[in-house]
């Protein structure tokens, strides 16, 4: 999961991951980096902690750390949550680039529509309410998505 700081979209999409995918009963790694590197070593920015935990998610101990080219090579799939984080993911990346296992989080909702999950940075605690739910729906299709596979 990556987005440009790692501090409040991408940590939530780990912990959302992790959460819906242990209760399907798949034992998956979930990580989350940012592209830039603004936040490396900070927890997660209050309003994600805090509307996680409203949602039963404990992301309190993830740390923010920036994405590194061999991210490609230990993780099966890469989620952004962007286009811009699209492109940095693909420059950073180097030679390991992998666009086979790159896509943007909301193409498992709209395929091919290049649909960017909102960056809450900026706004109030209900714009992290709003993204909350549009990532978990994004992790529920593919957690679905892979048990029907």
């Amino acid at each position: 999961m990556v987005c440009l700081g790692n501090i409040c979209r991408s940590p939530l999409a780990e912990g959302i991951m992790q959460a819906v995918a242990a209760e399907a009963g798949l034992d998956w790694t979930v990580d989350s980096a940012g592209t830039a590197n603004y936040h490396v070593g900070e927890p997660p920015h209050r309003l994600s902690q805090k509307v996680s935990k409203i949602n039963g998610i404990d992301i309190s101990q993830q740390r923010c750390r920036q994405f590194r080219a061999k991210d490609m090579l230990e993780y099966d799939r890469i989620y952004v949550m962007d286009t811009n984080n699209y492109a940095d993911v693909q420059r950073m990346s180097g030679q390991y680039w992998a666009p086979e296992k790159t896509s943007l989080l909301l193409d498992a909702l709209w395929p091919g529509q290049n649909k960017s999950v909102p960056d809450p940075w900026y706004g109030e605690e209900d714009g992290y309410h709003d993204v909350f739910a549009l990532i978990k729906r994004a992790c529920e299709k593919i957690v679905a998505d892979f048990l029907e596979s």
